[in-house]
């Protein structure tokens, strides 16, 4: 590690230990030249996960997106804040792990519908009308209806 002092580009590690939030190392260096300290932080590198959109256009991929979404159609509805972000947690690690570096909107917002009908009905279907661009009241009929239906099996 170059010194920021003098340009030296060897240093030792006096002190390592991980960042309050377990993302990275801080480690305490100093200069073998002039004996100066400094601190490094160290992370794993992560490459951006694309979204692919329904229109085929690319963005970088943001789990805020997944929150808010959730937030939105909940607003009203007595699901706590801590349930969204648990379920956001557990997509966004899903989405990390499968190791794609390219995945659609629409795995990720039939993941969150997955988590949602779980949690809020009124928010699950919410939250289809807006995904699925429900056309019509039928189409939002239909979407009822196949929910009622899996409530019948369950019981």
């Amino acid at each position: 590690m170059k010194c920021p002092y003098c340009g030296y580009p060897d240093s030792k590690v006096i002190d390592s230990r991980p960042t309050d939030d377990n993302t990275s190392i801080r480690r305490r260096r100093e200069c073998l030249k002039c004996g100066k300290r400094f601190t490094t932080y160290e992370k794993v590198e992560q490459l951006p996960i694309l979204v692919i959109k329904k229109d085929n256009r690319r963005e970088v991929y943001d789990r805020d997106k997944i929150l808010k979404g959730m937030i939105k159609a909940c607003e009203k509805r007595p699901v706590p804040i801590k349930v969204l972000e648990e379920i956001t947690d557990e997509i966004d690690k899903r989405i990390i792990n499968s190791m794609e570096r390219e995945i659609t909107s629409t795995e990720i917002g039939e993941m969150v519908m997955e988590k949602l009908k779980n949690v809020d009905e009124v928010a699950y279907v919410r939250f289809a009308s807006v995904y699925r661009q429900f056309k019509d009241i039928n189409t939002f009929m239909d979407e009822l209806k196949k929910l009622l239906k899996e409530n019948e099996t369950k019981k």
